[in-house]
């Protein structure tokens, strides 16, 4: 019997996933040739490849809990939570090595609130949180770069140290690309923007420096959309690999 939702209905794909038809085809070929879905010996995966992409889209999505994940595509909870631990890895984005000549990067960081109290610390939110440090491409707003989640109450100077997300950018054609940092804490210290006295340089300085962030916001802004980016109940690398499988998915939509 069809589950109450299943990729053989595509009106659930777009919902979940953010994709179309042809980009999900696109991501279920692309990932088994990665190997997402290799042949093995044993019991049989409950739902085909494309019904898995979309539990674990969903899953993402509405932050479900597996209990009440579980009815809605038919499975139990022990092979929902099966599918969970195989496929999310082999979603994760691959972080770009090499970029075009005169590419502009834009790294910033954003809270992810976690429960996991091992990987996170208080903010200034009064939340249990994680920093995430992400790099984007500001001319096509793509992700190429996702840093391992922080402690929250880490300044995003700190953060961008610790969370290995400028290692992509060390490679060998890192010196043709320009990264720039845009903290929020920049221009209201040193620019104090609040002001209506400023300068003119200052306020023309301030007014490229929100063109600049509004960039990376914008991205932070859809991949908040997915709801597990805004209480994630996951330990250990859980909340890291649901960030980089979400960046992989809000860059296919980007691609059209």
């Amino acid at each position: 019997m069809a589950g109450v939702i299943t990729a053989s209905e595509p009106s659930w794909i777009a919902p979940f996933t953010g994709l179309s038809l042809r980009r999900f085809g696109k991501l279920i070929t692309a990932l088994g040739r990665e190997g997402a879905d290799p042949v093995r010996k044993g019991r049989l995966w409950s739902l085909p490849r494309e019904g898995s992409e979309v539990l674990v889209a969903a899953y993402w999505r509405t932050n479900l809990a597996l209990r009440q994940l579980a009815p809605l595509f038919r499975v139990s909870e022990s092979a929902a939570d099966r599918i969970i631990d195989h496929l999310v890895p082999t979603l994760a984005l691959q972080q770009r090595k090499r970029f075009r000549k005169d590419t502009v990067l834009i790294v910033d960081g954003t809270p992810a609130p976690t429960r996991d109290h091992r990987i996170a610390a208080q903010s200034k939110h009064h939340r249990y949180s994680t920093n995430q440090q992400v790099v984007i491409d500001a001319d096509p707003r793509l992700v190429v770069a996702v840093g391992r989640p922080v402690a929250g109450n880490r300044n995003d100077c700190t953060a961008w140290e610790q969370s290995g997300a400028k290692e992509p950018l060390a490679r060998p054609r890192s010196s043709e690309t320009t990264t720039t940092a845009a903290p929020a804490r920049s221009s209201r210290t040193a620019m104090m923007r609040g002001r209506a006295d400023l300068p003119a340089w200052k306020a023309e300085h301030n007014a490229s420096h929100r063109k600049v962030r509004a960039r990376v916001e914008h991205v932070f802004a859809r991949m908040k959309g997915w709801k597990i980016l805004r209480d994630c109940r996951l330990k250990g690398d859980g909340v890291h690999h649901a960030i980089l499988g979400i960046a992989r998915l809000h860059n296919l939509v980007l691609a059209g």
